[in-house]
């Protein structure tokens, strides 16, 4: 890409062709340049310490400098008494008696081998001490009537000065139109009168930056009193006005531009003359003003649109006598065109260099090369033509400091032009392998700026990797820089810049790192936030990874920097880019700035915060239309706080009943600044606003002023009036009584009338102060009138209402007749009756209470408790609909009528009954005793037949994990009695849901489900038990492949419902005992595969103990054949004990809630009675269970009665032992778990 070539800049700032202006690097030799000028002037003041005379420049070589004092060398180095600084042309004169000798004017120079350069001209000034001449005035005498002038003539000194006119004993001289200081300082009279006679007048000079004031000698005047036959008659002294200041007609004023120009104009004349001013061709300007009781015109600033012709006009009753002034506004030298400070020039180049200067006086033009003058001719190369110098072919001993000086009146200006003619290869000044880096899209610029003469030509090109610079985003500067517009990633690399001319090159490189920008992703949004909430602000940034050190989020609001300053509870907190502010006030309102910021680039962006808060109170209430019962409310909203006010609340308070509560009085509309109130009567009030608005309500104003209303009649009476009957010959009257605001007036009283409606023409009367009465001696339950009025001193309130009430109530003497009953269903029924007559209630008819109670279920001739219950039929109704009944049961129902004192007689007892419903869900299903595709399912009955049983009906299916419903297979069991069932031909390993409901004639009720997984091969078969008075004994047949497998067995006593279960059982054992059982106590026993007493399990069975002393089926055999047999094993439970010892931890178990016991003598004598088979009956005599199989084998009938079902989910108690889902203790079901059917009642 090189071969592409690059773009080229010259660095050509030529003055003509060939001079041009640059800065000169310090390591090339220079010029001497002045770079601290002395003062334009020092004035030394006497207290001052010493005085600075400042003179420094720059070279190369460095100057040395040289002072000129009036046109003459001053050596400061030789005078010890003078403070010189190093390396500089800067001296200090300490304060000392012959001061004064160093006043002059003074011009610093420096110089090296190159030049000179001077610099401006100071002026060092030792004043002097004035002081007014000593002299002796003579009185000036003088006719009243005639002017005079007491002239000053202050000493000169330091300015500013200040004069005023006083008496020897420092007491001002009074000034007027008449008597004035002028300008100059002299006191003018424009006439005298008699009491101008004194002889005191003295002149005061003041110069401040001196701290002096010096005292003119004491003038006198004496003034002769005009000679009149009357004091009044001054036709005498009448003298027409004549200038004393200006004289003459016509004046000249000459003064520089920006400053205040003065026009004095001071007459003489009796009466005393006033002066006009005016501009003569146009209007006075706007700054112009008058003093010094319009002697003097000012006018400030003044420009040259001011020059003109002004005129003063002095006038009185006698004449009138004027003055013009021509003013012309002038100004110091300034610069139209000065030389160009440093210039290079080549050997052989033409050079032309001018100073143009303005200035009223035009200024004059004189030159100086290297401190002296210069006049043209110092060679045959250069000449000086006005204010222009002309260096032809210059050489190298043209190199000087050319300084121009152009003055007027008014001042003085110096301009520099210093010249270097020589050659010089080029020399860049920029550092080399500088770093630049930009974000993409935005514009670099790499520097290169070089000092050559003849100037450089600059060139820049890429050199990793290599290309072009000569595309329209490349910009290429005078100053050798180049500018890239819009980078690009592509951007990044190396650069290089070449600077030429025909001494030689120069070259440097440069690396452009281009970055991703800087971006605010997510920006804050604008906020409107409630006061002392909290609110946030997010700021979430993007930029490039390489500025993850430098990367920075600030935060402004309104312009200004926020700082981190949270504390508990409120402030500013910064997280991860985002403010929080906390406990927002006021304050924080404004528009927050997030500014993401690296050294390269920033993104802002902006959002307002509004604080919502609650109204400011309103201010500056007042009353007006003031009237007895009425004023009008006026008030000013407060702030709104950027919500607007919704509502006002008018608030009272008064100082006599409840001083310091206010009550509401009044709500208004926001929009509203005034209300009329309507007050009462006797208050005193105070009354105050409150503003609402969406965030609530805010601050109450402060109270208006206290207006108290005239007392008056009450406005209202009582209202409210109850008449209740609390016994048969009473009623008792009450009321709600006036609110202490609404008396009105003093001493309120009540006045209570009351009359038998109907009966009494009459009222009775009673005052009272309190708001309730009982009249005595009423009739049962008859009409009153009833009125009530009230009363205060100043008279009555309106007429009352009449109100209708009856006296007190006493039971109904009746009941209803006619009662019938009509049965809809098995649970509701429709009862009705006859209306007790009005005649016999006597009182308020409340209503009718149907009463109901259940005798008997039907399926038992066995009574139940009498529990009845109440349904309240409200009001004058003779039907009502009974709910809730029990089916096929007995009941008995009676209705009774009630009024406010309560019920009257029942009517005679109805008995009915109910017909069959259908049965409730059976408590328990359970999926026992699995036998390879066989199962058997145990129910229990319904805990709520509703009728008669006629079977059951089971239902199941597989369940599987689609959403396809598979086949439902059905069996309809038509034995009532009949608790368990065996299904056959089931698939292993298969999941089956099992649904039972009962039946009745009317139909089938809920049913109740059961889920089981069907094992491949139940590890237990013909699984049965044997049942004693104090154990039991679970018998069983192991698997020949499963014999050695462990089961477990659970018991639940159904008194506690609490499970109980072994430790595990070896299945080669056949039997397991169960011991420590209670008589005639009913359990359930679950064989288990696992040590939790789940639905899995292999068996289960309810059973009774035997009752002591009782004996089973097999009682045909003696208790002496019993007892010998049981004697002839105990022989063989010696050996046993034995062998148990040893086979007792793989072959047996005890639970694992009881202490491991030795096995008992007894246990033998359990394995005989196995040959026997037991029944059981509870306390009814109901059959309770019998052993279905015989450990041969045999079947016998038997049946069981079992209580305390439950079918709640089980649970376990916090020692491990299981509360069982047969805990409820009002429910009986029988059942058999064996494999047989069983009977149930």
């Amino acid at each position: 890409m090189r071969g592409l070539g690059g773009l080229a800049v010259g660095l050509l700032l030529a003055f003509l062709s060939s001079a041009f202006g640059v800065h000169i690097p310090p390591e090339v030799e220079q010029l001497p340049t002045i770079t601290l000028q002395p003062p334009k002037s020092v004035i030394a003041l006497p207290f001052d310490e010493n005085f600075t005379l400042t003179c420094e420049a720059k070279g190369n070589p460095r100057p040395t400098f040289y002072w000129m004092k009036n046109g003459q060398e001053f050596n400061f180095h030789k005078d010890p008494r003078l403070i010189r600084h190093e390396s500089s042309g800067t001296f200090v004169i300490p304060t000392q008696k012959d001061l004064a000798k160093f006043q002059g004017k003074y011009r610093c120079y420096a110089t090296n081998k190159l030049g000179t350069a001077a610099s401006e001209e100071t002026d060092f000034v030792v004043p002097t001490s004035p002081k007014f001449p000593k002299e002796r005035k003579e009185p000036v005498v003088v006719q009243e009537g005639d002017s005079v002038i007491l002239e000053c003539n202050p000493p000169k000194g330091i300015p500013p000065v200040q004069l005023y006119w006083m008496t020897i004993g420092l007491q001002h001289i009074e000034q007027d139109n008449r008597v004035s200081m002028g300008l100059n300082g002299n006191l003018y009279f424009s006439n005298t009168l008699e009491k101008d006679s004194r002889s005191d007048y003295c002149c005061f000079a003041s110069f401040s930056r001196i701290r002096t004031i010096v005292q003119k000698t004491a003038m006198a005047i004496v003034v002769v009193p005009f000679n009149s036959s009357s004091k009044t008659d001054t036709s005498g002294l009448e003298k027409k006005p004549n200038l004393m200041v200006p004289s003459g007609e016509y004046s000249e004023v000459n003064l520089v531009k920006g400053v205040e120009l003065e026009l004095e104009c001071i007459a003489e004349g009796f009466p005393t003359p006033t002066i006009e001013w005016t501009k003569m061709g146009e209007k006075l300007p706007k700054r112009a003003n008058n003093r010094n009781y319009g002697k003097v015109l000012t006018i400030s600033k003044v420009t040259e649109q001011d020059s003109g012709k002004y005129m003063c006009k002095a006038r009185n009753s006698v004449g009138e006598a004027i003055h013009q002034f021509n003013v012309e506004i002038e100004e110091p030298p300034r610069w139209i065109e000065e030389p160009v400070k440093s210039q290079v020039v080549t050997i052989g180049s033409d050079v032309h260099f001018k100073c143009i200067a303005a200035g009223k006086p035009q200024p004059s033009i004189t030159w100086m090369r290297n401190g002296e003058p210069f006049h043209g001719f110092s060679s045959l190369q250069s000449k000086v033509i006005g204010d222009e110098i002309f260096l032809v072919r210059a050489l190298p001993n043209d190199s000087a400091v050319y300084q121009c000086e152009a003055s007027n009146t008014h001042g003085t200006l110096l301009a520099t032009a210093n010249v270097m003619v020589m050659n010089h290869p080029p020399l860049i000044l920029t550092q080399d392998y500088l770093e630049y880096a930009t974000v993409k899209g935005k514009r670099v610029t790499m520097d290169c700026k070089a000092f050559g003469s003849p100037p450089a030509t600059i060139q820049w090109r890429r050199e990793d990797p290599e290309g072009s610079v000569e595309e329209e985003r490349f910009l290429l500067h005078k100053n050798g820089s180049l500018q890239i517009l819009a980078t690009e990633m592509e951007d990044m690399g190396k650069y290089m810049c070449v600077a030429t001319n025909i001494e030689g090159s120069s070259t440097i490189s440069a690396e452009l790192f281009i970055k991703e920008p800087t971006r605010i992703m997510v920006p804050p949004q604008d906020l409107e936030v409630w006061r002392g909430s909290t609110a946030e602000l997010e700021c979430k940034t993007d930029f490039d990874p390489t500025l993850m050190e430098e990367i920075e989020v600030v935060w402004q609001k309104d312009g200004n920097d926020i700082y981190y300053n949270f504390s508990d509870d409120s402030g500013y907190y910064f997280d991860m880019g985002s403010l929080k502010i906390f406990n927002v006030s006021q304050n924080d309102k404004g528009v927050y700035t997030c500014i993401a910021r690296t050294s390269l680039d920033e993104d802002t962006a902006s959002a307002r915060v509004t604080v919502l808060d609650t109204p400011d109170a309103p201010m500056a209430l007042t009353l007006s239309d003031i009237r007895d019962r009425s004023v009008i409310l006026q008030w000013v909203p407060g702030k709104d706080n950027n919500s607007p006010v919704t509502e006002y609340i008018i608030e009272y308070e008064e100082n006599h009943w409840e001083p310091g509560n206010w009550r509401p009085l009044l709500r208004v509309s926001g929009h509203q600044t005034s209300a009329p109130l309507s007050l009462y009567g006797h208050i005193n009030y105070h009354f105050r606003v409150t503003a609402v608005n969406a965030i609530g309500t805010g601050r109450p104003s402060k109270p208006s002023e206290r207006y108290k209303t005239p007392p008056a009649a009450p406005d209202r009476n009582p209202e409210n009036i109850k008449i209740e009957g609390r016994s048969p010959h009473q009623m008792d009257i009450t009321w709600e009584p006036l609110l202490p605001v609404e008396h009105n007036g003093p001493d309120l009283e009540y006045k209570l009338s009351y009359r038998q409606l109907g009966v009494e023409d009459d009222w009775t009367e009673q005052m009272m102060k309190r708001h309730s009465f009982s009249v005595k001696g009423t009739p049962t339950f008859v009409p009153y009138e009833i009125k009530i009025q009230a009363k205060n001193h100043q008279g009555w309130a309106p007429e009352p209402r009449v109100v209708t009430g009856y006296s007190g109530e006493d039971f109904p003497l009746a009941a209803p007749g006619n009662v019938s009953v009509e049965v809809l269903n098995s649970t509701l029924l429709r009862v009705s009756w006859s209306l007790v007559p009005q005649a016999q209630l006597r009182g308020h008819l409340g209503g009718y209470n149907v009463i109901w109670w259940r005798t008997q279920s039907l399926l038992t001739p066995k009574e139940v408790p009498a529990e009845k219950q109440v349904l309240s039929v409200q009001g004058n109704s003779s039907h009502t609909m009974v709910p809730g009944l029990k089916p096929f049961s007995e009941y008995r129902l009676t209705v009774s009528v009630f009024n406010g004192k309560g019920s009257g007689p029942s009517s005679s007892p109805l008995t009915f009954t109910t017909p069959q419903g259908v049965p409730g869900r059976p408590p328990v299903l359970k999926a026992t005793n699995l036998q390879g595709d066989a199962i058997t399912l145990v129910w229990a009955p319904p805990l709520e037949a509703n009728g008669v049983l006629t079977g059951y009906r089971l239902q199941y299916q597989i369940i599987n994990e689609t959403t396809k419903v598979a086949e439902t297979y059905a069996a309809n069991i038509t034995g009532p009695e009949t608790t368990q069932w065996v299904i056959h031909d089931l698939k292993s390993d298969n999941l089956y849901k099992f649904y039972l409901s009962a039946c009745t004639v009317v139909g089938c009720g809920t049913a109740i489900s059961e889920e089981t997984k069907l094992m491949h091969l139940a590890p237990l078969i013909n699984i049965s038990t044997a049942v004693s008075d104090s154990f039991a004994k679970i018998s069983w047949t192991a698997r020949g492949s499963l014999s050695d497998s462990e089961i477990y067995v659970a018991i639940m006593d159904h008194r506690d419902g609490i499970w109980r279960i072994s430790e595990a059982l070896n299945t080669s054992k056949t039997f397991h005992i169960i011991e420590g059982l209670e008589p005639e106590t009913v359990y359930t026993v679950r064989v288990l595969a696992s040590h939790w007493p789940d639905n899995s399990s292999l068996f289960e069975e309810v059973f009774q103990t035997r009752g002591k002393g009782m004996e089973g089926v097999g009682g045909n055999i003696s208790s002496e054949s019993w007892f010998i047999w049981v004697m002839c094993v105990v022989a063989l439970l010696v050996l046993a004990v034995l062998i148990v010892c040893f086979v007792r931890r793989n072959k047996g178990g005890k639970y694992a809630v009881k202490e491991k016991e030795d096995i008992r003598t007894d246990l033998e004598a359990h394995d005989i009675n196995e040959e026997m088979s037991y029944e059981y009956s509870d306390s009814d005599e109901k059959p309770l269970k019998g052993s279905q199989r015989s450990l041969e084998g045999d079947d016998t009938g038997g049946e069981a009665s079992i209580d305390n079902y439950e079918d709640e989910d089980s649970e376990f108690n916090e020692d491990g032992s299981f509360i069982g889902e047969y805990s409820c203790q009002n429910r009986k079901l029988s059942t058999e778990v064996n494999g047989h059917k069983s009977m149930t009642t």
